[in-house]
């Protein structure tokens, strides 16, 4: 498949079911929670160790909630401060496997002519079995094209700190009869503890005054990030690419202004994965709801995603959650995502300049 966590996940559970592993009818433990167990450690550990399976990055279904992430082009895009938080649990149904926080803080500064911004991503995994920690800082610069339209190009520049506890259940330590009773054969002795590594990545946003593009390129040298002495695992390139446009409905019920559509595009290319979002946001005054689809060009359909926000003046507030429509459905019971935003007043000169008329969400 073609999601980050979705394609690990299934290769682990070809291991499990399809090769038979650890399926005995006489089980006498429990088996439900030491499958979800086993079927986290490992999709973990083949992940974060042997590099055998490029890793993808971290998403948000509300991409826009977290601008800084999606791409360093919309760094300074208020003009004024702006600070955002995200949080996102996904598949909690299989326990504690993939958390993920993120914090940001950019506005447009007149001294360097364009928009600073600091992100902070921290990636959990297996509860803390893989973590990755993530500083970020931006620069964006916008250029006046015409009178209409304008290009915003960025540049980021991060420090990735990654660590690996080495707490793993392997098939080989597994009783059919009473779990994992034997020792490993795996040797911990080829493994580092932590990873660390620079990365750089940068993209630009076309926008006027309701229809804006974009195009960003993530991990500009492919890093490499294997915890296996004498392995080179690379973190492939990421590219994305979106669109969005605003419309307005105007009729004898609303005023201008007081309701719209804002349809939405959003594509994810990293290594062999591929990741194709479409949806549409309606806006209602202070209401906003979201749905989209996530799915790739071979029409496999990953999630289903439902979104209600709050805006009002300058404060954000939205909670959206993913139904996985995949054969994944009735193992993880969807994922939810939470993100909130605040914009602070700024100087009268900073708030003329063009701002990009994107989503909040």
């Amino acid at each position: 498949m073609f999601q980050k966590r979705q394609n690990y996940t299934n290769i682990v559970v070809d291991i499990l079911f399809k090769r038979k592993l650890l399926y005995n009818c006489s089980l006498s433990f429990n088996y439900n929670s030491m499958v979800r167990r086993i079927l986290l450690i490992l999709s973990v550990s083949i992940l974060g160790i042997y590099g055998g399976l490029q890793a993808q990055d971290a998403h948000f279904s509300q991409f826009y909630a977290n601008p800084l992430h999606l791409n360093p082009a919309f760094t300074g895009s208020e003009n004024c401060p702006r600070v955002a938080l995200g949080y996102r649990n996904q598949w909690p149904a299989l326990g504690p496997t993939y958390v993920t926080y993120s914090a940001s803080y950019d506005q447009h500064v007149n001294l360097i002519q364009g928009g600073a911004g600091l992100h902070l991503l921290s990636d959990v995994q297996g509860d803390g079995t893989i973590k990755t920690n993530i500083i970020s800082g931006m620069y964006a610069y916008t250029l006046p094209v015409s009178r209409n339209f304008a290009i915003a190009g960025g540049f980021q520049a991060s420090y990735v700190m990654k660590t690996i506890k080495w707490d793993f259940i392997f098939p080989d330590m597994i009783h059919p009869l009473y779990g994992p009773i034997y020792s490993t054969q795996e040797n911990p002795a080829l493994v580092n503890d932590h990873k660390n590594y620079f990365d750089f990545s940068t993209g630009f946003v076309g926008f006027t005054e309701k229809t804006f593009f974009g195009f960003a390129v993530h991990h500009l040298t492919e890093p490499s990030e294997s915890f296996l002495r004498g392995s080179d695992a690379t973190l492939p390139r990421k590219f994305t690419a979106h669109f969005g446009t605003d419309i307005s409905l105007n009729n004898r019920n609303y005023r201008r202004g007081e309701l719209s559509l804002s349809p939405q595009l959003l594509f994810h290319q990293q290594g062999q994965f591929q990741q194709f979002n479409w949806g549409i946001y309606v806006n209602r005054k202070a209401i906003v709801a979201g749905f989209w689809l996530r799915q790739n060009f071979q029409f496999q359909y990953d999630s289903f995603i439902m979104l209600v926000g709050f805006r009002q003046d300058n404060l954000r507030f939205a909670y959206s959650y993913d139904f996985t429509v995949s054969r994944l459905r009735n193992s993880t019971y969807g994922s939810h995502e939470v993100s909130f935003a605040i914009v602070f007043p700024c100087h009268e000169k900073t708030a003329k300049k063009r701002v990009i008329s994107c989503p909040s969400f």
